[in-house]
């Protein structure tokens, strides 16, 4: 059976489907948001946003005046069209085109934010490699930010099967290194008028 490769997926998906039309779209991402605000993250906090190229993340963190971020993703073709969207401001962003499974951090995070590729993510050793890279990249006094499906959200986004997760499982994928330290659940709005339930989790290195 040919592998499935993720790359062309998402390269088809950015590249066929205008952000609007899609589950996850969210011009203001509230409770990403309400996080930050809740940790006090410094101005000068250097943040990076997993699976975030063509989220909203990035440009409502320039407006609050945040100078050090970076944006992951595996799609040339989602980073592409923020960029475009920032237009002039995209050069205040760093941009990484990669699988987050192959990125080697090259420096260490003050907040390691996602809500698009962790739950993705079915085979337990991808998910213990993610949790490896995740500390890897993160400062002694930084914080992780993942929100994923909830035990009631959907079984597959985009066609893809995801994992679904309660605030004990999350917990239970993190804790040999991280301590959870807050979480929530969150219903997010699709464009459909539909509702997808989220666990929004924050962690800190032990």
């Amino acid at each position: 059976m040919e592998s499935f490769d993720r790359k062309a997926h998402w390269e088809k998906i950015y590249h066929t489907k205008p952000l609007e039309q899609v589950s996850w779209y969210q011009p203001i991402p509230v409770t990403s948001l309400e996080f930050i605000n809740e940790l006090e993250v410094p101005l000068d906090a250097r943040i990076i946003d997993i699976g975030g190229g063509d989220s909203f993340l990035a440009e409502h963190l320039l407006d609050l005046g945040y100078e050090d971020i970076t944006v992951l993703d595996i799609s040339e073709q989602a980073i592409q069209r923020a960029r475009e969207r920032l237009e002039h401001r995209a050069d205040k962003v760093k941009w990484i085109v990669s699988d987050i499974l192959d990125f080697v951090p090259g420096r260490q995070y003050d907040l390691w934010h996602d809500r698009a590729a962790f739950h993705f993510l079915i085979d337990d050793e991808d998910v213990k490699r993610y949790v490896q890279i995740a500390n890897d990249g993160l400062a002694v006094t930084g914080n992780v930010l993942i929100g994923t499906f909830a035990l009631d959200g959907p079984a597959k986004c985009s066609g893809i099967d995801i994992r679904q997760y309660s605030e004990e499982t999350l917990n239970n994928c993190l804790k040999a290194d991280f301590e959870q330290v807050k979480s929530r659940s969150v219903h997010h709005p699709t464009p459909f008028d539909t509702l997808q339930h989220f666990i929004f989790s924050c962690f800190r290195k032990k």
